[in-house]
């Protein structure tokens, strides 16, 4: 007869000025727990030292950063210490007290039952809630989701700055620690390493809460640091998934798309600039040349957009991990 064993839930807890509230966190995280690992970022209000010294459950460890690495270095360094002690699912969530505990069954409910590798928060789920949110984080919500749409592969996800999230030991430790962002861009750059892992994602239905905390979602770093890292990413992506590892129509589409959109725009922009300097009107005949190759270049990248779309990964790591040692032989 065959034994199994529940599996071993983790909930890894960043913390940086967070005394306030850490104890009332802990003291809400329910019995299907098994570990949980409060991790001192380089606090100045010494939250290690202060949950030691008023913790007293059990499943609590306590880890110290000698420097601050931001929220990523946190949860990464939470990971590897739960990965090592031998977790099945890696819960994360804030010490601040706007992630409910509560909640944690449902994050860890689609990876249990093997249709997903990862999951998180989406506070945008429910249309009443989203009255509720401020009109700014609103819009910078909405601008991040889009990029992240783009530059991670995953269309069917919103709200990717939310940090209540789970992680499968299966895709968690495949992960490049050493080469994820550790500061605010953390979670988009983990969905984007997700994908070239071919991870399943699924988004869990949470409220928006807020209280008295600071936001430090800004506009500026959106349209600056964001913007470039999302390209980068974008481009590593499109990279890896359709010319390094695969190729389809759509490594052909893009390339070419995008060959036709500028030599038309340039053949258009050129002849325009040259005919309003000579005081004529442009002819039908240049207006024709510039025009079809950027349609049909257009046409091109849609359709490579609806290839990418269409290729959101599927099937759970965790899935072909199980599958991989029920082959392998024994002895």
């Amino acid at each position: 007869m065959q034994h199994t064993t529940a599996p071993s839930i983790a909930v890894v807890i960043p913390c940086y000025k967070v005394t306030r509230h850490i104890l009332g966190v802990l003291a809400a995280i329910g019995p299907e727990v098994d570990r949980i690992y409060v991790v001192d970022d380089r606090c100045p209000d010494q939250s290690g030292a202060f949950v030691r010294e008023h913790n007293s459950d059990p499943r609590v460890v306590v880890l110290e950063h000698a420097e601050n690495q931001g929220v990523g270095g946190a949860v990464m360094t939470g990971y590897q210490a739960a990965i090592a002690d031998g977790a099945d699912i890696m819960v994360k969530v804030d010490g601040d007290g706007q992630m409910d505990p509560a909640l944690i069954g449902d994050f860890i409910a689609p990876i249990l039952a093997g249709e997903a590798d990862y999951t998180k928060g989406n506070r945008f789920f429910d249309l009443e809630q989203i009255g509720n949110m401020p009109p700014m984080r609103l819009f910078g919500n909405a601008m991040l989701s889009l990029l992240t749409k783009l530059s991670s592969g995953y269309w069917d996800l919103f709200d990717p700055t939310n940090g209540y999230t789970a992680i499968h030991r299966e895709a968690a430790r495949h992960l490049p620690f050493g080469k994820i962002s550790k500061r605010y861009f953390f979670e988009t750059d983990l969905l984007f390493r997700l994908n070239t892992l071919g991870a399943v994602v699924q988004d869990v239905p949470m409220d928006a809460v807020y209280g008295d905390e600071v936001s430090n979602l800004k506009i500026s770093k959106i349209v600056t640091e964001f913007m470039a890292k999302h390209v980068r990413n974008f481009c590593k992506r499109v990279f890896y998934n359709y010319y390094l590892r695969n190729m389809s129509l759509a490594s052909i589409e893009l390339p070419l798309g995008l060959l036709m959109v500028t030599l038309g725009s340039v053949y258009g922009g050129l002849h325009w600039m040259e005919s309003a300097h000579a005081g004529l009107p442009t002819a039908a005949g240049t207006v024709m040349l510039s025009a079809m190759p950027i349609l049909m270049g257009t046409q091109l990248l849609l359709a490579f957009l609806a290839y990418d779309i269409a290729s959101v990964p599927r099937r759970p790591l965790q899935q072909r991990g199980r599958l991989a040692r029920a082959v392998l032989p024994r002895g």
